[in-house]
């Protein structure tokens, strides 16, 4: 009888050992292709992502400078006009660089970009981020060989000015997000890198940020749900006041961000 059994029992070890051995690699399925986008959307969003936002305070600083923000009730209006004003004037060259990421689509709203901005600070912050973040998601999503070409052919090229929101809204869309989360993580990035300037200008402090990014979070999906969808045709400035504080900041004697 037990020899029988040490039969047996190595019988089963060898059908297991076969069946291992002769196992066949099951294809990516839609559910882990939906997994992988998750763990993409949330590296793009990582702040550890090298792109320089947080060189740029958005005009936070100069507002401060100016005495129009003093105090965490004024930052938070600024915060949401800010979050009106990107919705506004950027979300739309976001939206149509995701819902069609196609290089020579993708150039024409760069250039358009830079007709319509007229603020030099901001404008060379938009170009600032919008390179960085190219190198590094060509880098970082080296499978979208789109991204490789794109890098090959444009960066150091003068017909092309990589502002942040086209190429943000090119990039999520060739990794394979919809026009509305990307949209939304547009706004989560502004929400996000204005907090922490103010946080580094000692406006207020890490919890108390944290606080307020809770705070906000409605009136930044109000801001997605208003202005999301559009056409660059729509894109308008709802408030110039932030333009022009965010243009004196070259002016300034001393200053801790780029912009």
């Amino acid at each position: 009888m037990e020899q029988d059994h040490s039969a047996l029992k190595k019988m089963r070890v060898d059908d297991v050992a076969d069946s291992v051995m002769t196992e066949v690699p099951v294809p990516a399925t839609a559910s882990s292709m939906n997994q992988q986008l998750f763990w993409s959307q949330w590296q793009l969003l990582d702040s550890i992502l090298p792109t320089g936002g947080f060189a740029h305070s958005y005009g936070l600083e100069a507002a401060m400078q100016s005495r129009i923000v003093n105090n965490p009730e004024d930052l938070r209006l600024f915060l949401i006009q800010a979050m009106e004003n990107v919705g506004s004037l950027l979300l739309p060259f976001v939206y149509c660089a995701s819902n069609s990421p196609d290089t020579a689509a993708w150039v024409k709203l760069d250039q358009l970009l830079e007709a319509t901005l007229t603020n030099e600070v901001g404008r060379k912050a938009s170009t600032s981020q919008g390179s960085a973040l190219l190198r590094v998601a060509a880098s970082v999503f080296t499978e979208i060989q789109a991204l490789q070409d794109l890098r090959k052919t444009f960066l150091g090229s003068t017909s092309v000015s990589f502002h942040h929101a086209p190429i943000f809204g090119l990039i999520c869309g060739l990794v394979g997000f919809d026009s509305e989360t990307t949209q939304r993580a547009y706004m989560f990035v502004t929400m996000r890198d204005v907090i922490s300037a103010a946080t580094r200008l000692n406006l207020i402090g890490p919890l108390a940020a944290s606080v307020l990014q809770h705070q906000v979070a409605p009136d930044a999906e109000r801001m997605v749900q208003k202005w999301r969808n559009r056409d660059v045709s729509e894109a308008s400035q709802t408030s110039p006041l932030l333009d022009v504080l965010q243009g004196c900041h070259a002016y300034m004697f001393s200053r801790l961000f780029c912009s």
